[in-house]
């Protein structure tokens, strides 16, 4: 293997940089050629490549998103599409691709790559932490304390202004986002998409609460399980309790990688590396049990079932 390409995939993840460092840094240690794939499989199809060097990845290791960008591409679904791709690494002599991303990006990886015989190893990054077989991925952490800290922003308003809040958070089909912060903010209740919610009785918890002296209240809802907008009114329309809502959006993937977020996409560029130089393909690198892990992109690609009970029983205890 001489030359290998890398390209970030889906939604960006805070730590995805420091991933491309160490797959550029470590593979060029390791005597290997690295080109960057710009806006991901779009990139592939569209020739848009270059060589990476030591230079090409300075300064990038505590800034968020990807130098490489990123974002869906419904013509790599298509044959033409990935014929394209496939033109494109045989004309560039790419030897091995990795793949940063999430569990669409795999799925993305894992079909191409047997299809053309081409040597895939993805690098788990995603906000939502929800690829099977791995315990966290890269940027989980810091969308957890980015969420984290706008809440307990939050608190001191609804504590202060004695309200009620209703804070939308990421989470399309996973709530761990969610859980999460609901945990570390001390927060009341949440609502996930695993997890079926009675309003009725959280209403009946506010009232109850609030005639005993209880004069704030914040509930996380992730954004697979309502709206905040939707859930603050109807909050308000039962209770009669004035019910603000926020939903947090975007900036929970961005800002600057923590450092455990660097840390892990450090180690992940390089265990990827080294996949590809053992001769590994269609698989994915992640964390699990403390440990770097390898994972066969037909597990990482199936749905994650998230441990829901244990932790929801804590919030509701500690309440």
């Amino acid at each position: 293997m001489k030359r290998i390409a890398v390209l970030t995939t889906g939604g960006d993840a805070p730590g995805m940089n420091p991933a491309i460092r160490a797959v550029v840094r470590y593979g060029i240690v390791k005597k290997l050629e690295v080109m960057g794939v710009f806006r991901g499989w779009w990139g592939l199809i569209n020739e848009e490549l270059k060589v990476l060097n030591h230079r090409s990845v300075s300064g990038i290791i505590s800034q968020g998103g990807t130098i490489l960008k990123t974002g869906r591409c419904p013509e790599f679904q298509t044959e033409a599409g990935q014929e394209r791709a496939f033109n494109t690494l045989k004309k560039f002599a790419i030897d091995g691709l990795i793949v940063i991303g999430g569990n669409g990006s795999f799925a993305g990886a894992h079909k191409f790559g047997n299809k053309y015989n081409v040597p895939c190893i993805g690098i788990a990054a995603s906000i939502d932490n929800d690829i099977n077989g791995i315990d966290y991925t890269i940027g989980a952490d810091t969308a957890i304390n980015t969420a984290l800290n706008a809440i307990d922003n939050i608190r001191d308003t609804a504590t202060s202004m004695e309200r009620i809040f209703v804070v939308e958070v990421m989470g399309r089909d996973c709530g761990f986002i969610a859980l999460a912060v609901g945990l570390a903010g001390g927060c009341e209740d949440v609502f996930i998409p695993e997890k079926p919610f009675d309003l009725e009785s959280s209403c009946h918890d506010i009232v109850h609460g609030n005639m005993i002296g209880k004069v704030s209240w914040i509930i996380v809802v992730a954004e697979g399980a309502g709206h905040a907008e939707d859930i603050a009114r109807k909050i308000t329309e039962i209770t009669s309790l004035e019910t603000r809502a926020v939903t947090l959006g975007h900036i929970q993937r961005g800002g600057r990688p923590t450092a455990f977020s660097r840390d892990l996409a450090l180690n992940l560029g390089k265990a990827a590396v080294d996949c590809l130089l053992k001769g590994e393909k269609d698989k994915a690198v992640g964390l699990s049990s403390g440990k770097i892990a390898v994972v066969d992109f037909e597990t990482a690609i199936k749905k994650k079932e998230l441990k829901v009970e244990g932790l929801y029983s804590l919030i509701k205890t500690l309440t």
